[in-house]
């Protein structure tokens, strides 16, 4: 037999559903950025490192894997960027209806890992 639940409790198990999904959401996001930075900058370091016995032909330098993993880990931090404004977006939409929603843990670790991204785009930059 089951048991039926009352109004308020399911609005609270719907309010809980859809802020975890939001939060997997974000999740995905900073895990697939996070893929982006880190192949972006091992395959930048693994291209600096083999190119200082020689230097790099100028086609190499600008259209060379170093150019590629920079653009990959711009794309990433840019990426985790806007995964966590819209996930802000939405957070604050579902706070506007019911305003008792939970804080997100993981737009915390969105900020973090995009503050590592922007200092190895930075090392990469400037070939610190």
């Amino acid at each position: 037999m089951q048991q039926e639940t009352s109004g308020p409790d399911q609005t609270h198990l719907a309010l809980e559903r859809t802020f975890l999904a939001y939060e997997r959401t974000l999740m995905a996001w900073i895990r697939t950025a996070t893929s982006m930075i880190t192949f972006g900058f091992a395959l930048y370091k693994f291209f600096f490192y083999m190119h200082k016995e020689r230097t790099p032909t100028l086609s190499e330098e600008i259209f060379g894997a170093r150019t590629y993993g920079l653009c990959m880990m711009g794309f990433g931090v840019i990426a985790l960027a806007l995964a966590a404004w819209q996930h802000r977006q939405q957070m604050r939409a579902l706070r506007n209806v019911y305003p008792d929603a939970p804080r997100s843990l993981s737009l915390v670790l969105a900020g973090l890992i995009a503050g590592l991204g922007v200092l190895g785009l930075t090392a990469g930059a400037f070939r610190l």
